[in-house]
């Protein structure tokens, strides 16, 4: 596997994660781990790390 290969599947991973956190964002789903609820102010923080991610795994993999 090349570099630029791996770098779009990572920014394809990330991608997914940040769609999932806007999606539980935007339809109010409720986020369970070990009993503790997850915090909507959680995802959000999650969604700007992941598309940052994303967008970097893309634009390096462009290279």
């Amino acid at each position: 596997m090349t570099q630029n290969v791996y770098l779009r599947v990572t920014g394809f991973i990330f991608l997914l994660i940040a769609i999932l956190h806007l999606l539980r964002l935007v339809f109010g789903w409720e986020a369970v781990i070990v009993g503790w609820a997850v915090p909507h102010w959680l995802s959000v923080v999650a969604l700007i790390i992941a598309g940052y991610l994303a967008y970097e795994g893309f634009r390096l993999g462009r290279r």
